[in-house]
């Protein structure tokens, strides 16, 4: 039976090639669209994911790592007397204005680390190091946002909320899912720029013994610190993510349209599959009169869907490669996870396999008769 589907099926290359096309573009879509999706959502908690903290503690109703609340920087010395803490570094994270050189402003999310070990500090360092913060006045901002903060170079001095800062190093890729650039700097400096209170700060990062149990050190935290909260990095980077999940329409948005292709896509495979049974119905009639069974003749209906499937979804997945490599940026990040793509092509295959059903009514009803008859 397989050597029969595969002949029947290159018969016609026309058709073969619609149907592959369909399967082809709705493997593109479906990995892309997720791919942009997971990428740009994932930049919602970027900071917590690349901070190198094990564990985040914060305000009782912390719920995204972009917008902090105020907690007493003194409570450091509470959760550093938890066993299992190696390090706790207060973390400060508040807006401010940039002034530009053309005259305006941009606001910016300053992010302050502590001056000796600095946890939760830039990374993807291109130019500079990340100890320069501890020159005078030193910030690190990223390449990417050069365009949105007029092209700053090394060395130039710009003012935040009136306040003088000199760029000493800068990083690549550092993109928040807001539209607000990243300037890092040292604790004390980032509250000079935001105009906070010596004692307040946002988080403390907390950097765990190795061997030690995340969630027992996290209730620890707790019980020591009773206004407190504490997630681990993998639980607040979920958090984060769902408060921009929860509260815009992306989800919805990229899954209507990934729907949309997908439907697209199925439908020229299923038109496909119908137009080439059209073609061959008076063979189909002749294996029923030479006593071909139902199960014999579905069954080349069902090699031929899994054949395009498979050959739709590799040169889906190739061409899905192509465009990652050449078109992914910072700006707009296409991450495609191996589950995304295998559970793309399991899709795709289900949706073959079950649109082969709609030509097999067609010759389940055909007379072998007419074989004879012709």
């Amino acid at each position: 039976m397989w050597s029969l589907a595969v002949h029947t099926l290159i018969a016609d290359r026309g058709k073969l090639l619609t149907a592959l096309v369909g399967v082809i573009f709705s493997i593109v879509l479906v990995n892309v669209q997720g791919g942009l999706f997971v990428g740009l959502i994932r930049k919602a908690g970027l900071l917590v994911d690349q901070g190198e903290a094990d564990i985040w503690v914060g305000h009782k109703r912390m719920h995204n790592v972009d917008f902090a609340r105020d907690v007493p920087r003194r409570w450091v010395h509470r959760i550093r007397t938890v066993p299992g803490v190696r390090r706790a570094e207060p973390y400060l994270v508040g807006f401010a204005d940039m002034t530009l050189p053309s005259g305006g402003f941009e606001q910016v999310l300053i992010v302050g680390v502590d001056r000796v070990s600095l946890l939760g500090g830039a990374w993807n360092l291109t130019r500079g190091s990340a100890e320069a913060i501890l020159q005078t006045d030193g910030v690190i901002l990223d390449e990417c946002e050069s365009e949105k903060l007029e092209h700053p170079r090394m060395g130039d001095v710009r003012e935040l909320n009136g306040r003088r800062a000199r760029i000493v190093a800068m990083s690549n890729g550092i993109m928040g899912f807001l539209v607000t650039p990243y300037v890092f700097t040292t604790y004390e400096r980032a509250a000079e720029y935001i105009g906070k209170e010596p004692d307040a700060c946002s988080y403390f990062l907390v950097q765990t013994e190795p061997g030690a149990d995340v969630a027992q050190v996290c209730a620890g935290i707790r019980q020591v610190a009773p206004r407190l909260e504490a997630f681990s990095r993998n639980e607040y980077s979920r958090i984060s993510i769902d408060y921009w999940m929860t509260r815009t329409g992306l989800g919805i948005s990229f899954g209507a349209a990934t729907l949309l292709g997908l439907l697209v896509g199925m439908i020229m495979v299923a038109q496909t599959l119908y137009a080439l049974v059209l073609d061959r119905l008076g063979e189909f009639g002749t294996l029923k009169a030479i006593g071909a069974t139902e199960r014999q003749v579905y069954s080349i209906l069902l090699i031929q869907a899994f054949i395009m499937a498979l050959v739709g979804s590799i040169l889906g997945l190739g061409i899905v490669s192509g465009i990652q490599y050449f078109y992914s940026t910072p700006q707009a990040p296409i991450m495609v996870p191996w589950g995304l793509s295998l559970g793309s092509c399991v899709l795709v295959l289900a949706i073959c396999l079950v649109s082969s059903l709609l030509p097999y009514y067609r010759i389940r009803k055909l007379d072998p008769m007419m074989v004879l008859q012709s």
